[in-house]
């Protein structure tokens, strides 16, 4: 048989199975990425042939690798013909499922086999393994471990398949060397103990996604032809859901319109672990940001606004002063997402100041504040996270130096830590002792940019507030900007196990 002739659709394979099944062929399963052969895929499937009769391996599909960037390294096809390839292997199929739960209900194997590296349930992040394990059971076969010399794909491309430019291949290879997995596979796992506030404002981003088909023959004007439209939970719920991936507690404080409020729609976007409070902004919208987008490159158009931005009258202002005056002493972190649209106003800041043990503060210049809303605006912070651009209006210093203008804004503010996103050029930490570290930027294919510098806040300043070092900070703060730069708009959230999947394939 031709190796090709081997590669059949799932469906298909179950068929033939059952044909096996029926002449006695213990059948022997294998399942997983398989992204760049080597020997030991190889001593593997070897091991397991030696088992059964009939050795079938089924792939994960290219739509279900999340090992990190620029993974997989080789399609799905290419992955599935080189193991086709192989003598000892009978069967291949590209599984349909980002698992293999529901392939081994379909294949119903009577030997499941793994290799020694996932002997250890308990060490596995994803949980994947104890839930085929389970259905091993459920099907009445039994899972079997291959022991021989274990060698990672990840490994393997890092250090032979280059998938970086060379600065940033220069600076892994050196943070590799200072730093290990489990440090900060430990790190973020002690967010889970923080209480977080975060208060901000709501944001909608409605996306309309159009096809361009010319120029108006009476008017000098562009027309586009609608597509479809996405409205996520953009702003500070955002934010709240990013840090609701890794933090244990988080409060979130905002304010919605009295029209169109779509509260509904808010909270059904929240991550179960937000915790919601609202307060009302009479005779105004909730702000919608609504953008039109081209369809095919993800271009944007052009943006409207719908909003009020006066922010909430006296009275309703005062009980928020009066609620974060009691609670935010509660919380080990309160997080000010500044987007300059009226929830958070100058009594509000002044509060947040005095009575919060641990502020961290994002002050977003953007067309909607129209210059007028900088860092200056608050005279304390414990952290700070600004993009280029909002420092250089703050400093109204358009070519001078970011590392003086940073560090004149961390010691006017007392940071503990500044850090300055550069978009393309990466980031820069700056600490209270007057150091400075500079990450580069991980991101090779920016899909959306709306929401990276939220993603990089969040996590940052929950590693920042539990004394992480400059150079830890801005490497999860470029990890989480390059995953943040893939995802269009605000579609989903950063977690913790999307993170450590990533560290994990950029540090072997």
């Amino acid at each position: 048989m031709s190796h090709l002739n081997k590669v059949v659709p799932l469906a298909d394979l179950a068929k033939i199975l059952d044909k096996h099944r029926k002449e006695n062929k213990k059948i022997i399963h294998c399942h997983g990425v398989f992204d760049l052969l080597h020997i030991g895929h190889i001593r593997h499937f070897t091991a397991a042939r030696a088992l059964g009769d009939i050795l079938v391996v089924t792939i994960t599909p290219d739509r279900y690798v999340d090992k990190g960037p620029h993974r997989p390294a080789f399609t799905e096809t290419r992955r599935a013909e080189a193991i086709a390839s192989m003598n000892m292997v009978d069967l291949v199929a590209i599984n349909e499922w980002p698992t293999a739960e529901e392939t081994l209900r379909l294949l119903r194997p009577d030997i499941f086999v793994k290799g020694a590296e996932f002997k250890n349930t308990a060490s596995d992040v994803t949980g994947k393994i104890g839930r085929e394990e389970r259905v091993v059971q459920e099907i009445g076969a039994r899972i079997e471990f291959t022991e021989d010399i274990v060698f990672s794909s990840s490994s393997l491309i890092n250090r032979y398949l280059k998938t970086f430019p060379e600065d940033v291949e220069r600076y892994l290879s050196l943070f590799r060397k200072r730093h290990v997995i489990d440090e900060l596979m430990a790190l973020l796992d002690r967010m889970s103990e923080l209480k977080v506030l975060v208060i901000g404002d709501t944001i909608l981003d409605d996306y309309h996604y159009c096809n361009v088909i010319g120029k108006s023959s009476k008017d000098p004007i562009l027309v586009m032809q609608y597509q479809s439209n996405d409205l996520f939970a953009g702003g500070v719920l955002a934010v709240a859901n990013h840090l609701a991936g890794f933090a244990g507690e988080v409060q979130l404080v905002s304010v919605l319109g009295e029209m169109d409020r779509q509260e509904d729609f808010v909270r059904e976007n929240l991550l179960p672990a937000v915790r919601p409070l609202f307060w009302t902004q009479p005779g105004a919208p909730t702000l919608t940001k609504r953008r039109f987008i081209e369809g095919y490159s993800l271009n944007k158009l052009f943006e409207v606004y719908v909003m009020d931005g006066s922010g909430l009258p006296q009275d309703k202002d005062s009980e928020v002063k009066a609620w974060l005056e009691e609670n935010a002493p509660k919380y080990d972190v309160v997080l000010a997402a500044d987007f300059g649209h009226g929830t958070i106003s100058q009594e509000t800041v002044r509060t947040l100041e005095k009575h919060a043990r641990f502020l961290a503060v994002n002050t977003q210049a953007n067309a909607g504040n129209r210059g007028f809303h900088t860092i200056s605006r608050y005279k304390r912070a414990d952290y700070v996270c600004l993009a280029e651009h909002e420092i250089r209006l703050e400093m109204r210093d358009l070519k001078g130096s970011v590392y003086d203008m940073v560090h004149h804004l961390a010691d006017k503010l007392g940071c503990t830590k500044f850090a300055l996103t550069r978009g393309r050029n990466g980031c820069l930490i700056r600490s209270d002792e007057g150091d400075t570290v500079e990450v580069p930027a991980f991101a090779q294919s920016v899909v959306d940019r709306v929401g990276a510098g939220d993603a990089f806040f969040a996590v940052t300043s929950l590693a920042v507030a539990q004394g992480v070092g400059d150079e830890v900070t801005g490497f999860l703060g470029s990890a989480v900007g390059c995953l943040a730069v893939e995802i269009v708009g605000n579609r989903k959230s950063i977690d913790k196990l999307s993170l450590k999947k990533y560290i994990t394939s950029v540090m072997k």
